[in-house]
């Protein structure tokens, strides 16, 4: 069986709040992945438009089927997969077809490459003037470096998340994690939510822009601006608290525990279950206003209580006082995890080509219109026929776009 004959079981009937949205993506590694794949769990239609060599993602990682890595199934479930070849007349004549019925139309390409192809937004517009243009890209159309290329970890520097992590470890550092393509494409994601909203209230369409450098940094400022908020600042930016080296996992004498608390009664309440009522009662601590001028000198307070028990005992002691505390999960225990287990948060499938599998619920819930993981990651060009013939596209430009896929 190849590759495009492949077909993994019928696709299951959309219940979740976007089902009837059909969506173009054009996008791939990870911003545009993320943000359609939320839409496919919500109940879009997402055909994955991917070019003869595939998604990049699909080579990254342990594999056990051709194309079918590890960090590509983590993010693109719920779609199906056709190959074209934009650089070919007949492939981009098939792709203004589809344009002419979908919602959505996404892409993580700069501006320059899209105009190239013939895709830009006056090019899907003019085609489908209600459809909703949303893109992905590393900078704003409206800034000097607009055309300039950038991945997360580019982003990471540059939206100040590096210099963060200086101040807390003294040097700069990435967050280990791919953070600002994964915000984006949940911004992405409910960005176009909105925009789909609009059109069903006047019926137009429009063009929606993510830029990373700009969403990330005005992510990172919501607390770290500090002083900043005002036109004089009287002082350093950023949120002492979060800056502070003791602001980690409490270590206790047989492992770590995380604990916060916020208002006055919070910390009466954790000053009493760590045997130390009184310290309700120093005038640094009593009131919030006061306590946000000796953090550190608080929870280099709290670190060295912990120290003297056990984590069972000092979560013991915490849930009594109801004061949000919780454990420290690696990532090796997380599959087997009680709490996690309980609450199905695995969601376990088997994959027709590359075997039995595992992947994160859907975590939203809505009670009348729940997600659904209703399709496995597709394999490349696997719908390609199916979704061409959907749409209409002429038997012979079929066979012509397969052969040469």
């Amino acid at each position: 069986m190849t590759e495009t004959q492949a077909s993994s079981k019928p696709q299951a009937k959309a219940t979740g709040p976007l089902k009837g949205i059909k969506v173009l993506d054009l996008s791939q590694f990870i911003l545009g992945p993320v943000s359609t794949q939320i839409m496919g769990d919500m109940g879009a239609d997402v055909i994955k438009v991917e070019t003869p060599a595939g998604d990049m993602n699909r080579d990254i990682g342990p594999q056990r089927h051709p194309k079918m890595s590890a960090l590509f199934l983590g993010m693109n479930r719920n779609k199906r997969s056709v190959v074209l070849d934009l650089k070919n007349p007949k492939a981009l004549q098939a792709l203004y077809t589809m344009v002419k019925d979908c919602d959505v139309f996404i892409h993580s390409m700069r501006r320059s490459a899209t105009a190239r192809l013939g895709i830009s937004y006056k090019d899907i517009s003019a085609i489908n003037p209600r459809i909703i243009y949303a893109a992905g890209q590393g900078y704003s159309s409206k800034g000097t470096d607009s055309e300039r290329p950038a991945y997360d970890d580019v982003i990471q520097g540059e939206s100040g998340i590096g210099g963060i992590n200086h101040l807390f470890h003294g040097e700069p550092h990435y967050f280990p994690m791919a953070f600002c393509d994964k915000f984006c494409g949940y911004v992405l994601a409910s960005s176009v939510a909105m925009a789909l909203y609009h059109r069903e209230k006047t019926g137009v369409g429009q063009e929606v822009e993510v830029p990373m450098l700009e969403t990330v940094m005005s992510f990172n400022l919501i607390e770290h601006l500090w002083t900043g908020q005002f036109d004089n600042p009287q002082g350093d930016l950023g949120y002492q608290r979060v800056l502070m080296k003791d602001r980690k996992p409490f270590a206790t004498q047989d492992g770590f525990v995380c604990l916060m608390a916020t208002s006055d009664d919070q910390w009466q309440r954790l000053f009493g279950a760590l045997g130390h009522p009184e310290m309700a009662h120093d005038a640094r601590f009593a009131k919030l206003v006061d306590r946000s001028l000796h953090f550190p000198e608080l929870y280099a307070f709290v670190a060295e209580q912990l120290k003297t028990n056990t984590t069972a005992h000092w979560r013991e002691a915490l849930d009594r006082a109801d004061v949000p505390n919780g454990k420290v999960r690696m990532l090796a225990d997380l599959p087997t995890d009680p709490y996690l287990q309980a609450s199905g948060f695995f969601h376990h499938y088997s994959h027709p080509m590359a075997g039995d599998m595992v992947t994160p619920s859907i975590p939203v819930s809505f009670s009348a219109t729940p997600g659904e993981i209703r399709t496995p990651p597709p394999t490349l060009g696997e719908h390609t026929r199916e979704v061409l013939q959907e749409f209409g596209v002429d038997e012979q430009d079929i066979q012509a776009l397969a052969l040469r896929s």
